[in-house]
């Protein structure tokens, strides 16, 4: 089962993504070169804005996890800070050991890690717990006995530890869940990542220009006839489609803790992927990806999305701007942009039949194919919801 996200988003006059030079990120498509925001950039604002307002476990990545947050929160509920430190040392070097990274902290003294590490709320919470009944060993060398047995206890199964302890699910938290967490480890589970986000671009050809800005001192204005500073910045405007795909039951699987092919058994991981995916939509739709926020404001909502839920594999619309829309100023180009979707949409499933995914549509444009009828997003999002999570009920709605 795959939920897969298309969404057409116009943003005026931004910069929305830079490299390293400070110019606007771009690709070559189709033999002509567009504006692109990375999927890096996209997923983090999405994050962002999603940890804000779900309850579930949230995750921190960081190279300073074991002190800032372990330590800090440890000496904050009245641990001796000398102590506390030395365990929390003890303990990151018996974590990362035991996930075959021998040499991962930079120093006994900052307890920093040589590179970020992302950690779930509910094992940040276990490690703390560990630290707590090893202080309370009696001597730091009972201590540290009790946390390297304690370690090798976890290692074939932390995932069980942590249900046992009551500490909830995920434990890599819902954005390891949603975006995996890459780790060569035992005690630290790997997680493959069930969201699959594609570079955004322009659906037509680049069109940038260099913003030329000077700034005036004010305690100086009597005294300079110019500008006290002087710079400029690559502003950028486009149609930007986006595309995410989703495994459903891996999905799943990472919240609830069961094997995936177990997903449609798993009430407690499919409320949670549930909650999870209608927000990841709404993200998607509304969360702007854009740096120069001050300068730019460079606020907008997708003005069409098409969800599809289905047991098809996913496949991408983008080679429906292969070639690049005009911008010749005769008619809208997000409209023309949705017609092309349409038209390649309907050569697709000429050339290999109907997919047989439930499909809504949300959309400021008319859309011009007669089986998916448009709706507002709510309904949409409900609607994709139920025909992945309820086997089926209702699935022909949007179809």
């Amino acid at each position: 089962m795959f939920l897969q996200v298309h969404y057409l988003t116009s943003y005026h006059a931004s910069l929305l993504n830079r490299d390293d030079t400070g110019l606007a990120k771009r690709i070559r498509f189709g033999g002509a070169e567009r504006l692109r925001i990375s999927s890096q950039a996209q997923k983090k604002h999405w994050r962002d804005w999603m940890m804000q307002v779900t309850s579930l476990p949230s995750a921190i990545r960081s190279r300073h996890f074991f002190s800032r947050v372990i330590k800090h929160e440890l000496v904050r509920e009245g641990m001796d800070d000398a102590l506390a430190h030395e365990l929390a040392y003890y303990l990151a070097q018996e974590v990362l050991r035991a996930s075959g990274e021998k040499d991962a902290l930079d120093s006994k003294t900052t307890l920093a890690m040589k590179q970020p590490v992302l950690f779930g709320r509910p094992e940040a919470e276990y490690f703390k717990k560990l630290i707590r009944e090893a202080a309370a060993q009696g001597s730091e060398e009972d201590a540290k006995k009790y946390l390297t047995e304690a370690i090798k206890e976890s290692k074939s199964n932390i995932q069980s530890m942590l249900r046992q302890a009551g500490l909830g699910n995920p434990a890599v938290g819902f954005e390891g869940a949603l975006f995996g967490r890459f780790v060569t480890s035992d005690i630290l589970a790997r997680v493959d990542a069930p969201v699959h986000v594609a570079h955004a671009f322009t659906t037509h050809e680049l069109r940038t220009e260099i913003d030329f800005f000077t700034v005036v001192d004010d305690l100086a204005a009597d005294e300079e006839t110019g500008a006290a500073h002087a710079g400029d910045m690559e502003l950028g405007a486009g149609i930007f489609y986006g595309y995410v795909a989703v495994d459903v039951p891996l999905l799943v699987s990472n919240l609830g803790g069961r094997d995936r092919k177990e997903w449609r058994e798993d009430p407690d991981g499919q409320a949670m992927a549930r909650e999870l995916l209608g927000l990841l939509i709404q993200a998607i739709a509304t969360v702007t990806p854009g740096a120069k926020l001050g300068a730019t404001a460079p606020y907008a909502r997708a003005e069409f999305v098409l969800l599809e839920a289905g047991e098809a594999l996913p496949r991408s619309l983008a080679n429906a701007f292969l070639e690049p829309v005009p911008l010749d100023g005769n008619a809208n180009g997000l409209a023309r942009s949705v017609d092309r979707l349409s038209e390649y949409l309907t050569k697709l499933e000429g050339m290999y039949g109907d997919s047989g995914e439930t499909r809504y549509v949300a959309s400021l444009h008319p859309w011009p194919r007669q089986r998916e009828q448009k709706s507002d997003l709510s309904t949409a999002i409900e609607g994709t919801l139920r025909a992945i999570f309820e086997a089926g009920e209702g699935a022909g709605e949007g179809a």
